[in-house]
């Protein structure tokens, strides 16, 4: 059973982190484009807004990837609801890991290859986030610049 748990957690693995990778890829050539006349980047409530944006999209993209792991637990026949798998996938994800759902005994090293999954992609739209501010920063400082040479 653990050769089955590993080769199971290894495809979940490759499938949330294409979707992670393709998300963010997206996210960032969205960021790049200079095309945006509806947001307004040199005022505090347009990088606001650009910042809100990108934590829904996150959000989004890690609800995503719960959800993969959610249908895998429904079609293993881990869990008999899917509001149990849904409940236990996020808790699991997130490494919260409340407790009062436990996973069988056949399958709890996939429970733990996704709290391992859930905190690397976690990790990694934290560095993605911290990067885009830091990038919202930089344009703003380059604007003062242009405002203090006028």
């Amino acid at each position: 059973m653990l050769l089955l748990n590993l080769i199971v957690a290894g495809a979940l693995v490759a499938i949330t982190f294409a979707i992670h990778f393709a998300g963010l890829v997206g996210l960032s050539a969205l960021i790049r484009r200079r095309d945006m006349p509806h947001v307004n980047l040199t005022t505090v409530a347009g990088q606001g807004l650009a910042i809100f944006f990108i934590l829904i999209s996150l959000f989004a993209l890690h609800s995503v990837e719960i959800w993969v792991f959610t249908f895998a637990y429904l079609l293993l026949d881990v869990f008999p609801d899917i509001e149990t798998a849904v409940y236990y996938s996020t808790s699991s994800f997130s490494t919260v890991g409340f407790g009062d759902v436990v996973i069988s005994q056949d399958w709890r090293m996939l429970g733990a290859a996704e709290s391992v999954i859930g905190f690397l992609l976690l990790g990694w739209s934290t560095a993605f986030l911290v990067s885009v501010s830091a990038q919202v920063r930089t344009f703003e400082a380059h604007i003062e610049q242009l405002d203090d040479k006028d």
